[in-house]
């Protein structure tokens, strides 16, 4: 039986995940403290692994009871702790010599900053389909391809690829339950610049987009709707979580029922 085997949040837009043992829907219907703050330069755009390779030098753990951001640099070691929102203005100042230009990192409690305004709720993936997409390109781990895809939630116990169940036709939703929790499965997520390029060093795989069209298109398997892919260049699953969900909990070990 499909179950849930692994929550990872994202506190601090495109830096480090956080693995938690349950989340509780926003209203939103995203997962608390997923994507809680985003760092944006002067033009108001964010400071992400697609505009900046620079972030691929920074690691950074938020602790949501105490208020604690803890940001280092990778290739120094050297790092700073700031606490939340006393030290806005030291963490702007530090982050904006770190990447030679004015930043400021910006918190939005309720929602987050998430990159699909479509589709709000957490992104979901199989740990089948990481093993599965590891493999297509040598030396490449299994934890390495779960960082760089950034998924919110790994279902355990199904084979690769079982997520592509969760969509339909365009306009339509496939809904899903994990424990007691509705959500709404809208479409296979578009990927971006970063997968290609490791988590800490920011050195691209050469040809990644490629062979991962070519291969995700080869194994696209019999339940999905083919129709949805423009392009072969998608994998996880964007979701929504009704209004009526607000407030409940997703734990580790829940089934996932169609």
């Amino acid at each position: 039986m499909p179950y849930l085997a692994r929550i990872l949040l994202y506190p601090i837009k495109s830096l480090d995940p956080m693995e938690v043992t349950e989340a509780t829907i926003l209203p939103t219907g995203a997962l608390r403290h997923d994507r809680e703050f985003g760092i944006f330069d002067a033009e108001e755009k964010f400071v992400n692994g697609k505009r900046s390779p620079r972030v691929h030098g920074l690691t950074a753990a938020f602790h949501p009871t105490t208020g604690e951001l803890r940001i280092a640099i990778r290739s120094t070691g050297e790092s700073r702790c700031f606490q939340w929102p006393d030290d806005c203005a030291a963490m702007d100042a530090w982050l904006s010599d770190y990447f030679d230009q004015p930043v400021s990192l910006r918190r939005d409690a309720g929602g987050g900053f998430p990159d699909d305004k479509n589709a709000l709720g957490p992104t979901v993936i199989s740990t089948a389909t990481l093993e599965e997409v590891a493999s297509w390109f040598p030396g490449l781990s299994v934890e390495s391809a779960r960082v760089r895809f950034r998924a919110n939630l790994e279902i355990g116990g199904v084979p690769p690829f079982w997520e592509d169940q969760l969509f339909g036709d365009p306009e339509t939703i496939v809904p899903f339950q994990i424990g007691d929790v509705l959500f709404h499965g809208i479409n296979p997520c578009q990927r971006c610049v970063v997968p290609p390029r490791d988590p800490q060093t920011g050195e691209a795989i050469p040809e990644f987009s490629q062979t991962f069209r070519e291969r995700r298109e080869a194994t696209l398997p019999a339940w999905a709707n083919r129709a949805r892919f423009n392009h072969f260049y998608r994998l996880a699953i964007n979701t929504r979580a009704p209004e009526s969900e607000t407030g409940k909990t997703i734990r580790i070990d829940d089934s996932i029922r169609l």
